[in-house]
């Protein structure tokens, strides 16, 4: 018998199930007052949590001695190098014993300028029991700048005693600009040719005594576990205390409202660094708060070193993984090539997590669908949000949503004030809660100025409610308040939220992109091209910048994606982009269009990127520019 047409009023296949996970209930309690400003707040009280983290490795350490903590490739064959919590709480003690051995005045600080390492987490948790404030500095700020303008200041800022870097030869420029006077400078790997400097391995060979029992029992609540570093998208960067407080209740926060499953060993495979609050706190703190295995990714997702990552997960099958949309556009090409590394990916999994942009909507499809190919089921998806002055995640999806660009609702713990803005619908967040930093670092007039009467902490980031009537539904982020501008028609642009709706339309050939337009009569974009994801779309491995931004299948992939974004917004002048520009000069850092964690300055790229405004709006349009009907 043939097979009969399909009606298309016929009820759609339901979906594969997805993985379960037991989240906390949703309970929001709504306040709304007269001036239109809403207050959600969970009504699940914060659940106990640790006194400080030396307290978490000390735990595992006694319960699960055996158990490995973090792991990471070395040595000419790049095997796993392994670490248990028995070896790391004894060469923790060590090293704190080395610290207080120094004689420091309580509360001088630990710089830490090299990326992750074993080194780096184990100095890190020394620091913290000898009750020195870690402050680990982006390595890009000692390698890829030329002037060293803003480790200098940072430098400055902290006042270090002690600085720790892996390899000294690699870090020599930048340990050379800076004034070491006082200074113990501490390598791992090989000193820095004229540079006196101690090795980790000695520090790491003193015998603990009583005194580091001692040390850690003086840890308050209130005692600086760290200094963590804004982006510096405005300025320069700050120094955001992080106290163990704020630490431990958000590793609390966290795990409340995302239980872990009964017998299930956390297993993690992660590049995101340490100095940055996602990777050194939300997802750092929390592998230790669970007496978990990490093992340090030395991937990233761009070209060349994505390989990296790949190899590590046909080897390790985590059971929660987190990056950022470019890195899933990679890792999903491959596994779709690749039946052996997407059932080694989705064996053990629970949960994917995404941070930094916007997931495109195709990119989640295919996601899901090889989940349903390795496991039968598919797999949540899960974001946060917060800041680097909120230790970080203040909200989260705790809940099985199948929507994009969410950023969930408020931790028990913390309130969530939404202030109207000019734009209907559209609020200016601000966050309260003991996740919430008590200030910047010696810098008292930048703290009064983030906190508004109420004591909120004014975070700069607006956010639309799903459903109005219904703030259960969570909240879509909708930017930054300070880049919104206006079109010469008075029209307000959101640059945000076009920017990343942009990019997630024209995956996968967007990495990110300027967003022009203030004064003139249509929105434009100066965008940069992912390499990485084109060169694999135009099947030329080597291709340069300048190869890819005139190739005609990235032009067209650029313009149907773009298409696509103006036809779902509606017509709106505001929402829809007219002209775009490919550009082949990546972000400068010392040019301050680029953070130390990736994220676009805007305003600076655009001032830096002036003369490539122009040819935007030029009249006619140069024949690199795409035209948008």
């Amino acid at each position: 018998m043939p097979d009969l047409p399909t009606s298309p009023c016929a009820a759609a296949a339901p979906k594969p199930p997805l993985r379960k996970i037991d989240w906390l209930e949703r309970d929001i309690a709504v306040e709304r007052r007269t001036d239109g400003v809403i207050v959600l707040k969970s009504r699940f009280a914060l659940q106990a949590y640790a006194p400080h983290l030396p307290a978490m490795l000390a735990k595992w350490a006694q319960q699960r001695p055996d158990s490995t903590w973090l792991a990471q490739r070395s040595g000419p064959d790049r095997q796993w190098r392994k670490l248990t919590y028995a070896e790391a709480k004894h060469t923790v003690d060590a090293l704190t014993q080395g610290l207080l051995n120094l004689g420091l005045a309580p509360g001088r600080t630990v710089v830490i300028l090299s990326g992750n390492s074993i080194e780096h987490a184990l100095m890190t948790q020394a620091a913290m029991q000898a009750r020195l404030p870690v402050a680990p500095i982006s390595p890009a700020y000692s390698l890829m700048s030329q002037d060293h303008a803003k480790l200098k200041y940072l430098f400055g800022l902290v006042k270090p005693a002690v600085v720790m870097v892996q390899d000294g030869p690699s870090f020599a420029r930048a340990l050379a600009a800076l004034d070491l006077s006082g200074v113990t400078v501490v390598h791992v790997a090989q000193p820095a040719e004229g540079i006196a400097s101690l090795a980790f391995a000695d520090l790491a060979a003193t015998v603990a005594t009583a005194d580091v029992a001692r040390s850690i029992a003086g840890i308050t609540p209130q005692t600086i576990g760290k200094l963590l570093f804004t982006s510096g998208s405005t300025g320069m960067p700050k120094a955001v205390i992080n106290t163990q407080q704020m630490m431990c209740a958000n590793v609390a926060m966290a795990s409340q409202v995302r239980r872990a499953p009964p017998g299930q060993a956390a297993v993690y495979l992660d590049w995101m660094p340490w100095n940055h609050t996602m990777g050194g706190n939300a997802l750092f703190n929390a592998l230790l708060n669970d007496g978990g295995t990490l093992y340090i990714d030395d991937g990233r997702p761009t070209p060349g070193l994505f390989d990296e990552t790949l190899r590590n997960l046909r080897e390790i099958s985590p059971t929660y993984y987190a990056n950022v949309p470019s890195g899933y556009a990679a890792l999903a090409a491959a596994m779709e090539k690749d039946e052996a590394l997407c059932l080694s990916f989705f064996k053990h999994l629970n949960l994917l997590a995404y941070g930094g942009a916007r997931l495109p909507d195709d990119l989640f499809d295919r996601m899901q669908a090889l989940a349903v190919q390795a496991t039968g089921q598919r797999i949540v998806f899960y974001t946060g949000w917060g800041s680097t002055e909120t230790a970080p995640t203040s909200t989260g999806t705790y809940w099985d949503t199948e929507r994009v660009g969410l950023i969930g609702l408020p931790f028990p713990g913390v309130e969530l004030k939404l202030v109207p803005t000019a734009a209907a619908g559209r609020y200016e967040l601000r966050l309260r809660g003991v996740n919430v930093m008590p200030g910047y670092y010696d810098q008292p007039e930048l703290t009064r100025a983030a906190f508004d009467a109420e004591g909120f902490y004014c975070i700069g980031d607006a956010g639309t409610l799903v459903d109005p009537a219904d703030p259960a539904q969570g909240l879509a982020f909708a930017g930054r308040v300070a880049e919104e501008f206006k079109l010469m028609t008075g029209t307000f642009v959101h640059v945000g939220e076009l920017r990343t709706n942009a990019i997630a339309a024209a995956s996968p050939v967007l990495l990110d992109a300027l967003v022009a337009g203030q004064d003139r009569p249509f929105v434009g974009l100066l965008a940069w091209p992912n390499l990485h994801a084109c060169r694999q779309l135009i099947n030329e491995p080597d291709a340069d910048y300048a190869r890819v931004v005139a190739h005609p299948e990235v032009l067209a992939c650029l313009q149907r994606g773009l298409a696509a974004h103006n036809r779902a917004s509606g017509g709106s002048s505001s929402l829809r982009v007219a002209r775009a520009l490919l550009m082949t000069e990546p972000p400068s850092i010392d040019g301050n269009e680029l953070t130390d964690k990736g994220y676009i300055n805007q305003r600076a790229g655009l001032d830096r990127r002036a003369v490539l405004v122009e040819r935007l709006y030029a009249n006619p349009p140069a024949s690199d520019v795409i035209v948008l009907d």
